[in-house]
């Protein structure tokens, strides 16, 4: 459903989170060696997140990447998403078809209709605080 570009920014997103409630900062090869995802890659996505406010970049010798503890409730995944794969998601075909709306559906269409609207609520009602604090006391997982 999401890209992999998607699926590891929301993953380094959370993983950032974790390690911000901790006060600590995160560089690229760590962020990237925890969530299973190429260093170069890695840091694509991450200059996404961050020019779109959702993880802060610290330079120098003591810099890296974290996230404000008053942000991670504002940061859904809904924002990850939408900075990194754009809102298609919510308005494309579920088949991928160039155009398909309620006049000339394609055979998902009346389906994917309610499927994107759950899916919308989850992502927006969804915060990396939620989702670092999982991790946090154990009942999540970023890595098996």
């Amino acid at each position: 459903m999401f890209s992999k570009a998607c699926e590891y920014g929301i993953r380094a997103a959370v993983y950032i989170a974790l390690q911000s409630l901790d006060g600590r900062r995160v560089s690229v090869t760590e962020i990237a060696g925890e969530i299973d995802s190429p260093i170069a890659f890695t840091a694509k996505i991450l200059q996404q997140l961050t020019r779109n406010n959702i993880v802060h970049s610290v330079k120098g010798p003591t810099g890296g990447f974290e996230i404000e503890r008053k942000d991670m409730d504002k940061v859904n995944l809904s924002m990850i998403v939408k900075a990194i794969d754009g809102d298609n998601i919510y308005v494309g075909c579920g088949l991928g078809l160039k155009e398909c709306n309620a006049d000339k559906p394609c055979p998902l269409h009346d389906k994917f209709v309610d499927i994107r609207s759950n899916l919308r609520t989850m992502l927006k009602s969804t915060s990396l605080y939620e989702l670092a604090t999982g991790l946090e006391v154990g009942l999540t997982y970023l890595k098996r």
